[in-house]
């Protein structure tokens, strides 16, 4: 901090976070050194302000069938900044012009998820979230594309064959599932046997 003047008996504390208890000491300087502090004065909490840190890392996917999900980064609770303390999260299909808002009123809460039957599995949205609390809205995060729930299969595996390789083990193999843009990506297949 700055050193003011010996005949100044009082200072003005700049640049302090909103809505964060602080407590002051004074501490009397001379040319022969520092002396002791005083002793803490009470606590004091600044006023709540708009916040203005973004959630960070944001993304989502996966889900089910006609869901969107969204997560972010939640922010800390010294960068909220007042209370009622939320977000906002703001989602389009990628290429159309209006937004659709929705507020998430939980302090703790880093996911949304959106349903509505007529999402078709893997639609690339863009996404961005924001943050509020009791004194307004405050800054959004950059966009993020985030894909919508994938589907289950539409076909089973073609060419299943067995071949017997011991007593005890038979080795099963079939054709893989080619990958659909409307389905996805199969990530595992099951092998039954009676």
């Amino acid at each position: 901090p700055e050193v003011i003047n010996g005949r100044t008996h009082k200072a003005t504390v700049v640049d302090l976070s909103p809505w964060v208890e602080y407590e002051f000491r004074v501490v009397a300087s001379n040319s022969v050194g520092i002396g002791e502090p005083s002793r803490p004065s009470a606590l004091l909490k600044t006023k709540a302000a708009v916040p203005v840190v973004a959630p960070t890392n944001i993304s989502g996917g996966g889900g089910s069938r006609s869901e969107l999900v969204i997560t972010w980064e939640p922010v800390s609770e010294e960068l909220q900044n007042g209370e009622g303390f939320g977000y906002i999260v703001m989602f389009r299909p990628l290429g159309s012009a209006s937004w659709t808002k929705a507020a998430v009123a939980s302090v703790e809460s880093s996911k949304y998820v959106y349903r509505n039957e007529s999402i078709t599995p893997l639609s690339p949205f863009e996404v961005k979230v924001g943050v509020y609390n009791n004194e307004g809205e405050g800054t959004l995060s950059s966009i993020s594309i985030v894909y919508s729930g994938e589907d289950e299969p539409q076909m089973a595996p073609a060419g299943a064959s067995a071949l017997s390789v011991s007593a005890a083990a038979v080795e099963v193999s079939w054709l893989p599932i080619p990958w659909n843009r409307l389905t996805g990506r199969v990530l595992g297949y099951e092998v039954r046997g009676w």
